[in-house]
C-alpha cells in the first residue's frame, strides 16, 4: 500500500499530519504537485513535480494509483478515478470517498457545476479548521489500520 498525496492544493496542516504517519508506520508516501514545495528528508517520502496545467497532476496519480493504495484529496472527479482503480480516498476533512459512494459524490459535483456555469452563486468551502484536522487524523488512522490488514 501507498499514499498518493495531490498536494497543490492539500492544506499543510495535512501534509504535516501524513508526515507523521509516514514515519511512525513505515508507509510509502508520494506528493503529486505541478509546484516545487518541501517535503522531509526521508527514504518513506518522495515528490513528483509534474507539468504545469490543469489537472496534470490528477492524471499523474490516477496512472500511478494502485488497488490498495490510499489517495489523499479533495478533487472529486480525480477521487472518483482513483476509487475506480481500486483505491480508497480521503479529503482533508476527513471524507473517505470509496466504490460505495464515489458515483453521487461524482453527480452532485458534476450538478454544482453545471449550476455555477449558469451564474448561479454556490459559495464555496468554509475554512479548513482544527475541527478538520482532526476529523482528517482520526479517519486516517482508522483507514489505515483497515487497509493494512
Amino acid at each position: 500500500m501507498q499514499i498518493w498525496v495531490d498536494a497543490d492544493a492539500c492544506p499543510v496542516e495535512v501534509k504535516e499530519v501524513l508526515y507523521k504517519v509516514v514515519k511512525r508506520l513505515q508507509i510509502k508516501m508520494t506528493l503529486v504537485a505541478n509546484q516545487m514545495m518541501w517535503i522531509p528528508k526521508s527514504d518513506l517520502i518522495t515528490f513528483e513535480l509534474v507539468g504545469a496545467g490543469a489537472n496534470v497532476a490528477d492524471l499523474r496519480i490516477v496512472e500511478l494509483v494502485a488497488a490498495g493504495d490510499l489517495v489523499i484529496t479533495a478533487d472529486i472527479p480525480l477521487a472518483a478515478a482513483a476509487v475506480a482503480k481500486g483505491a480508497t480516498v480521503l479529503d482533508p476533512r476527513g471524507e473517505i470517498m470509496d466504490a460505495h459512494n464515489a458515483g453521487s459524490r461524482l453527480a452532485a459535483r458534476n450538478l454544482m457545476d453545471e449550476l455555477r456555469g449558469t451564474g448561479l452563486e454556490t459559495g464555496g468551502p468554509a475554512p479548513y479548521s482544527t475541527r478538520n484536522k482532526q476529523d482528517f487524523a482520526n479517519q486516517l488512522d482508522k483507514l489505515l489500520t483497515r487497509l493494512r490488514r
